[in-house]
């Protein structure tokens, strides 16, 4: 897809002004490719900031970005519970569309922005960095080394002192944490295909502030139609005194161990230190892939069906944490 940008620099506007924001900010000021144009955020003070830091002009809403003439790419780095609207609105104004994961709090309108995408032949691109980072890129360079993967564990726990109210950790700006955190999930259905039932259950400590919660957990166990088995916890806040972040693959001939970035294959009283790529520079990697792609018509790393596939399969923990049940997809 290039869309006659071949033969121009990609004009950008830039949604939110947080640490995606910022990273994607640079990668389009260091591209040859684009130019970023203007940015709008959540209060008047940091959006004037970072007009300030990236020399960019100052727009007051989102409705009016999306609706500006001269741009030909919006990217969405906000909130999440906006997500689904802004994508919406700039793809009805015709722009390509660059968003932060989750496409939308609302799995079930996920197939209607892709449709809309296809319909006005404008890009769709969801950021799912987890696949071009150096763990993920491991995985899949040594999965066949432990035989036929038959159970996977994946923990990420963030031990926090003190909650300080933020989006992160508000009810409705957030989503619920699988949604919000989908990146859990597409890392095994990129890895293991389709999903055939789902079970999750989780907790919430409300915070003193009104619609914040100060810490949360959840765990769901994915079973996959080539009988794989993922469970998955994530977890965050005050009530956690120790972080974690570990991710075990168990196959017939051996198990891959993740702690961290650190990685090993484990057969029997064999170790294998495994080389992991760096994380640094994946917001910059993914916004060059998505540059090249409109002007040259180079493939993107992941379509958009799935990312909303894994989307589907998030939605599917909440509806087993509300309904208390098994989940069949």
């Amino acid at each position: 897809m290039n869309d006659g940008l071949e033969a121009k620099i990609i004009k950008v506007g830039l949604v939110g002004t947080g640490y995606a924001a910022q990273r994607r900010a640079e990668a389009f000021q260091d591209s040859s490719l684009s130019e970023l144009m203007a940015v709008v955020g959540n209060s008047v003070e940091n959006t004037q900031s970072f007009c300030d830091t990236y020399k960019v002009n100052f727009v007051g809403s989102w409705q009016e970005l999306v609706n500006d003439s001269s741009l030909d790419l919006i990217c969405i780095c906000n909130v999440n519970r906006d997500h689904g609207s802004i994508v919406k609105a700039a793809l009805l104004a015709d722009k390509h569309v660059i968003v932060e994961y989750p496409l939308t709090v609302n799995p079930l309108e996920a197939g209607d922005l892709i449709d809309l995408a296809q319909q006005k032949q404008k890009l769709l691109h969801i950021e799912h960095i987890e696949l071009l980072g150096g763990v993920h890129q491991a995985l899949k360079k040594h999965l066949s080394d432990i035989g036929t993967p038959f159970l996977a564990r994946y923990s990420t726990i963030l031990s926090k002192t003190k909650v300080i109210p933020h989006w992160t950790y508000n009810y409705d700006y957030y989503g619920f944490p699988f949604i919000a955190a989908v990146s859990r999930i597409n890392r095994f259905t990129d890895l293991f295909g389709e999903v055939d039932s789902v079970n999750c259950n989780a907790r919430f400590w409300d915070a003193s502030e009104t619609g914040y919660f100060s810490s949360c957990w959840c765990q769901a166990q994915l079973s996959f139609k080539n009988e794989m088995m993922v469970n998955l916890t994530y977890g965050k806040g005050e009530k956690f005194k120790t972080s974690d972040r570990t991710l075990e693959i168990y196959g017939d001939e051996g198990t891959i161990l993740f702690e961290g970035e650190k990685g090993k294959i484990i057969r029997g009283e064999e170790e294998i230190t495994i080389e992991v790529g760096s994380r640094r520079g994946l917001f910059t990697l993914d916004t060059q892939i998505v540059l090249e792609h409109l002007t040259t018509g180079k493939p993107l790393y992941i379509k958009n069906t799935a990312s909303a596939y894994s989307l589907k399969v998030a939605g599917a923990t909440l509806q087993s944490y509300k309904n208390q049940q098994i989940i069949k997809l």
